[in-house]
């Protein structure tokens, strides 16, 4: 037996291999941290295709936080302004199963909502699914990857008829040219950009863009930095199709063979001159050209974008919109170009594949399709129209449904919504009033508990074995190296035991985690995202997995089936494909890849005389999300002790405001106050705050505080990236209505 244990990092999407060893080892001291407390080692995994043995700051550490402030037995209370009391797994069990009764009687099904996260493992998110939209016939299952990953998912499937980033990590190393946008890759993903920097080093002919309002490590490595205000996004995107159009860069051939709409997307990048697009995006002309000269002249051009094109308004569309860029110059499907949207959690594309979204089912299938519904009703043994047609509630949709008193149950598990959803004031609000929430979290205390009745201890990262898949489709194995500790217990064996405790004993007969993932393979079967050649001894044995995968019996008929078809499903592809879409034929009815034409809309709040500044909010290299884990380690609280607000020079001297000064920020929601960082790192009329800090670790620093949930209608994903805000220094005596007049001259 190796000392090693093989798994994966569980913060972010790249999906970094990790191999981990007990503290004490034979003739090695004990590894300890600072106080003396013995913590695992970890190292990265050099046989992990995605990481090859690379790791940051958070996964080298992730051990240190395993044991702080753990939730070691299940607790419930009465009422939110009572203390908790520790129970039984049975006293909470039945409690819970008996809520669950009352509500489905005197609500409906369509009253329960659960709220889950890419965090969990597959088959967590699996048996949640299972247990939700099949057993108890409502779909409210949404995943923070609500806030994350839906216009990425959107976007995907209506230009190519289905989820699923068709590139891989060595496309980093085969491009022409990187096109970054709205991703500060070298903190938020910090693998994935140390691959690509380290070949764009290498290679000078490679070009490199950035597109983002602040000049971040990434842009700092790029040949071109696009600073574009805000909002503009599309108006860029649309300037280089103009351009590429303009100069014949476009390849009319693979147009015609391989996609359809175009004329419509022809007529709107009509309408984006390079003098009107750097006029709006407050770019040089020279810039814009040089951006699309970049892309025209390139034979492989790879998109990488995260959560400053995914969180807005119009995150399908600029989704879409980068997508319309490979498909006028047909760079997909080909070693070192395509469309790369970087998953922002562990797992998240692992909850797509397992239906982890209230308006999908496993198997990359939707609600809204009766075929869809039928299979996965008759896989599950269900009787016809058990799965509602509805999609469920989103994650804003419960709480507005809180609101409103049309959720009369809420189980949130492994996500911090306290924190992390927009209109942060409101939110709380909300959850206040709910009538009844189960919190399920393997820490404790954390923002969202304060809002619970009732308290259920889960098993993290290294402590149950399951399955996460990483943004470039890669399945790896993440065994358990520890016994959870005291009760807590894997989220789907919980999720499982409320199915066998309401009835459900048959649906819920798991002896353990392989088997539930063997069962969820069979749904993928004839599917986008086969992995039915995939298991827990399969990935054990050969390692770590990239689907599509058949299982060896059928990848003849995966083979002969591409032949035969050319229409849809005829990506489908044998198990050592990198690539999606090599064929060049997608899942659509017509198996042509489909142009999206889109306009401009711009910032749901734009600035205005009475909140002039642009708010953006995003990540830092240490920190995680809402600090659950990372704050929780000494070495990354030293890396980054505080929050802080981002101001250009000419914003700050306006106001009077110098390095270090407490400045409140204020929008039409709320308002927070952060140590002024005055910098020429943002541009000028943006302000930048880090995500990171709830009221757990800092007075008064909630970025979401001050954001709005104004969303993208066709993903649903709200706008975090973007608000409008007015500052007031803390330390000068100034009203709010002078600041106003001030600014409206200014």
């Amino acid at each position: 037996m190796s000392e090693f244990t093989k798994t994966l990092c569980p913060y972010c999407g790249v999906g970094c291999g990790l191999e981990v060893s007990p503290p004490a080892q034979h003739n090695k001291a004990t590894n300890r941290d600072s106080q003396g407390n013995p913590i695992w080692r970890v190292r990265g995994d050099k046989a992990h295709p995605s990481s090859q043995g690379m790791v940051c700051v958070k996964g080298a550490t992730i051990a240190e936080s395993l044991d702080k402030n753990r939730l070691h037995y299940p607790m419930v209370r009465d009422s939110l302004d009572q203390e908790f009391r520790r129970v039984s797994w049975d006293e909470a069990f039945d409690l819970i199963t008996q809520r669950i009764q009352t509500v489905r009687f005197t609500q409906g099904s369509e009253a329960l909502c659960m709220y889950g996260s890419g965090q969990f493992q597959t088959e967590d998110y699996y048996i949640a699914q299972k247990l939700m939209k099949g057993c108890l016939g409502t779909n409210n299952f949404d995943a923070n990857s609500r806030l994350c990953m839906s216009s990425a998912v959107s976007g995907y499937i209506q230009s190519f008829g289905s989820d699923g980033p068709p590139c891989c990590y060595e496309d980093l190393e085969l491009t022409d040219c990187a096109f970054l946008i709205g991703t500060n890759t070298a903190e938020c993903h910090p693998i994935v950009f140390n691959r690509l920097e380290k070949y764009h080093k290498k290679n000078r002919k490679v070009k490199m863009i950035v597109v983002d309002p602040r000049r971040t490590p990434t842009a700092e490595a790029a040949d071109l930095h696009l600073a574009i205000r805000p909002g503009t996004d599309i108006d860029l995107l649309n300037g280089i199709a103009h351009l590429l159009m303009r100069w014949d860069y476009i390849d009319t051939m693979f147009m015609e063979d391989c996609t359809s709409n175009f004329p419509a997307y022809a007529e709107v990048i009509r309408h984006y001159p390079p003098e009107i697009v750097a006029h709006r995006c407050g770019i040089s002309i020279e810039d814009l050209e040089t951006a699309a000269r970049y892309w025209g002249e390139s034979k492989r051009v790879l998109s990488l974008w995260s959560m400053g094109v995914n969180q807005s308004s119009e995150g399908t569309a600029k989704v879409r919109t980068i997508i319309n860029l490979h498909l006028m110059t047909a760079q997909i499907g080909k070693p070192g170009a395509g469309p790369f949207s970087l998953t922002g959690q562990p797992n998240a594309m692992g909850g797509r594949e397992a239906g982890g979204l209230a308006h999908l089912l496993p198997g990359y299938r939707v609600v809204k399709n009766p075929q869809h519904r039928t299979e996965v009703e008759e896989f599950w043994g269900l009787k016809p129209g058990q799965i509602s047609p509805n999609p469920g509630l989103t994650a804003w949709d419960m709480i507005t449904g809180l609101e409103n008193d049309a959720v009369g149950l809420l189980w949130i598990a492994a996500t911090n919504p306290a924190v992390s959803m927009p209109d942060l004031e409101r939110t709380k609000k909300a959850l206040l009033r709910s009538p009844f929430t189960i919190y399920q979290d393997a820490y404790y205390p954390t923002e969202t508990s304060a809002y619970a009745h009732v308290l259920l201890p889960a098993a993290q990262w290294g402590e149950k074995t399951g399955v996460m898949t990483n943004s470039e489709r890669v399945v790896t194995l993440c065994q358990a190296f520890r016994q959870p500790p005291r009760e807590a217990k894997a989220d789907w064996e919980i999720f499982a035991e409320v199915g066998r405790k309401l009835g459900f004993e048959k649906e819920f007969a798991f002896a353990n985690s392989a088997e539930v993932y063997a069962e969820f393979v069979k749904l993928t079967k004839n599917r986008p995202c086969e992995m039915t050649g995939i298991s827990h001894a399969q990935l054990q044995s050969e390692g770590p997995t990239q689907w599509p995968h058949p299982e060896k019996s059928d990848e003849l008929r995966v083979r002969s089936y591409e032949l035969e078809s050319s229409t849809l499903n005829s990506s489908l592809q044998t198990s050592n494909s990198k690539r999606l879409y090599t064929d060049l034929r997608f899942h659509t009815s017509d198996g042509r890849a489909r142009f999206g034409a889109y306009y401009s809309k711009g910032l749901a709040e734009p600035p205005d005389p009475d909140y002039p500044l642009v708010l953006t909010t995003g990540r830092l290299y240490g920190h995680w999300h809402t600090q659950t884990r990372t704050g929780r380690i000494e070495k990354i609280c030293k890396m980054h002790p505080e929050p802080f607000i981002e101001i250009h020079p000419r914003d700050a001297a306006r106001l009077g405001i110098v390095d270090s000064m407490y400045v409140e920020v204020r929008s039409r929601r709320g308002k927070a106050k952060f140590p002024a960082k005055v910098t020429k790192a943002i541009a000028p009329g943006t302000v930048f705050v880090p995500m990171h800090w709830g009221s757990l670790w800092a007075d008064n620093a909630e970025a979401n505080a001050l954001t709005h949930p104004e969303s993208c209608p066709d993903s649903l994903q709200p706008e975090l990236k973007a608000c409008a805000v007015q500052l007031i220094p803390i330390s000068v005596e100034v009203t709010a209505k002078d600041y106003q007049l001030q600014s409206s001259k200014g």
